[in-house]
């Protein structure tokens, strides 16, 4: 199998400032992402991978062009795919057609901002992905809320119920829902190359469910701030975090 692996990051940020720059126990954000990938294709020596930077940031390039143990392609995000609101898919799109001629089987996108991620976890979802005819495959978790059970919306009366009509009165009656994550996705050539005119999730999706990290990922300072203090709790508790944040470092420094 051929696996193209990308990973995407643009300059800038309202939510939180240069995220994609930020260093978690002094190694910057992108190396975890990097370190997973490295763990993975040394794992999986039967896989050829090819890994490809999208970005607009020159700092962000330089970090990755500093390191030497996995070779990384370059593409120049275009001005158009730079805004806040550009879906995601676009850019991964842009990133699959620059690397045409690698061919590849799947597409693996790697958020940057989601570093409480396991080697196994990329395997998991790519594991998925070849059961069956995904458009794409996406990591969750287990959500704690329920949309049949404990969550409403406002239903234009001014009165709130619940989002999906039911009549359980018990959470364990409900079905069981999930939580997108936004750390793993694994997308089809095929629907990369057709067009995509609606969100990700309104197309043929599976998932792969991964370790319940309280679903953060990194939009705001106070999402950093936790999430430091959570992976220091995490990497002592977990062997297979700590083997990724090791590599990350040595891929660092």
């Amino acid at each position: 199998m051929k696996i193209l692996f990308t990973i995407c990051g643009r300059a800038g940020s309202k939510g939180c400032k240069n995220k994609n720059l930020k260093k978690l126990k002094d190694v910057p954000l992108v190396f975890y992402t990097l370190a997973t990938i490295k763990g993975f294709a040394e794992s999986n020596l039967d896989y050829e991978i090819q890994v490809v930077l999208n970005t607009d940031s020159e700092p962000l390039r330089a970090l990755l062009e500093n390191q030497n143990e996995l070779p990384v392609h370059y593409i120049a995000r275009k001005v158009e795919l730079a805004g806040d609101v550009v879906p995601k898919v676009d850019v991964i799109k842009d990133s699959f057609i620059n690397c045409s001629d690698f061919n590849p089987d799947v597409v693996v996108d790697l958020d940057i901002t989601s570093p409480m991620r396991k080697i196994k976890d990329v395997e998991n979802v790519i594991s998925e992905y070849s059961k069956g005819c995904y458009d794409l495959v996406f990591s969750v978790v287990n959500s704690r809320r329920n949309p049949y059970f404990n969550m409403v919306e406002n239903k234009n009366d001014g009165f709130y119920r619940k989002i999906c009509e039911s009549n359980f009165t018990a959470r364990q009656q409900a079905p069981s829902t999930f939580e997108l994550n936004a750390s793993i996705y694994a997308y089809s050539p095929n629907f990369l190359r057709g067009k995509i005119d609606k969100t990700i999730l309104e197309y043929n999706c599976g998932i792969s469910i991964m370790q319940d990290y309280l679903v953060l990922d990194i939009d705001s300072e106070e999402d950093f701030k936790m999430m430091q203090y959570l992976y220091d709790y995490y990497c002592e508790m977990d062997a297979e975090l700590k083997e990724v944040y090791d590599i990350a470092k040595k891929l660092a420094f």
